[in-house]
């Protein structure tokens, strides 16, 4: 399977290149996004790409889009991403690219917990509670949550880790009305796709989602929706309360690169060895076809 680390689209205007994803003005009021095979870990962008990983996520992330819309708008415009690029570009945009609204992002990322792990494990251990919100005592790792919670994240600079904050800092920071509908909205979507994935023998134990504003104001969802990238994703034949559930993501790198003691999680990052690549991009199209029941498409 070929791969693309970075992105070379030389007929469009590049307006900026995140930790995966590659933007691309298309006229005043589109973006060409391009979802490399770029993974980072702990913050930092590997040497090695991922063959094929990007493919996978941008047709989850489509998925989603479209199994949700009717709970919010979102960033699809239906046009195929190879008709905004020169001929001999259409290879580096096909299935993993979208043209997207081009719209003001908000710059809070909407974070839904159904479950206790990961920092908001770690969060419970040391304080009782995650991000503020106080939760019973006495849960273990893993533990479903009674209800899910609602935990934003400052974006932080590339190569910086997000902050989490409070809801309470989220509304000072974007207001309290639009604080509020992004809750609820967030809340909604992580109820239907778990209730869906569950149907799939699919946990999805977190996720994140990011919103933009259109020219008049209204909510739309936005980057990435419900990928391997961007949620847990649990099997739910395995899940055991107590443990760290094995996931559908980067975990095989994660794993790894603990076991590399004298690296210090900050660029540049080690190399990864060929097996670890190749069960990580297992791992990935595992998930999209248990979700979705679709193959990668080509």
């Amino acid at each position: 399977m070929t791969s693309l680390y970075q992105s070379s689209i030389k007929s469009l205007t590049l307006l900026g290149s995140g930790k995966v994803r590659d933007n691309y003005a298309v006229g005043d009021d589109k973006l060409l996004i391009v979802t490399t095979d770029r993974l980072s870990a702990f913050d930092v962008v590997m040497n090695e790409p991922i063959p094929g990983k990007g493919k996978v996520l941008n047709q989850m992330s489509d998925f989603w889009m479209e199994k949700l819309a009717a709970l919010v708008p979102n960033h699809l415009t239906g046009i195929a991403p190879e008709a905004v690029v020169a001929p001999d570009e259409v290879e580096q945009v096909r299935g993993r690219a979208v043209v997207a609204k081009r719209l003001k992002p908000i710059l809070v990322e909407a974070v839904v917990r159904g479950y206790l792990i990961g920092s908001g494990w770690k969060d419970y251990q040391d304080t009782g509670a995650i991000c503020g919100i106080a939760l019973p005592a006495g849960l273990q790792q893993a533990a479903k949550l009674a209800e899910p919670i609602f935990t934003p994240a400052a974006k932080a600079d590339l190569g910086e880790h997000d902050e989490n904050i409070s809801f309470a800092e989220m509304e000072q920071r974007i207001g309290a009305e639009l604080a509020g509908k992004m809750r609820a909205i967030s809340i909604a979507l992580y109820n239907a796709a778990a209730d869906y994935a569950a149907t799939r023998g699919i946990i999805i134990a977190d996720t994140k989602f990011e919103f933009g504003l259109d020219d008049n104001g209204v909510l739309h969802l936005m980057d990435e929706a419900l990928t391997a990238d961007s949620s847990r994703f649990w099997p739910a034949d395995s899940y055991r309360v107590g443990i760290s559930p094995p996931s559908f993501d980067k975990q095989f790198v994660r794993d790894y690169l603990e076991t590399i003691t004298e690296w210090k999680k900050t660029a540049p990052a080690p190399k990864l060895p060929a097996d670890v690549i190749e069960k990580t991009g297992a791992k990935y199209r595992e998930a999209l076809e248990r979700l979705t029941g679709e193959k990668l498409k080509d």
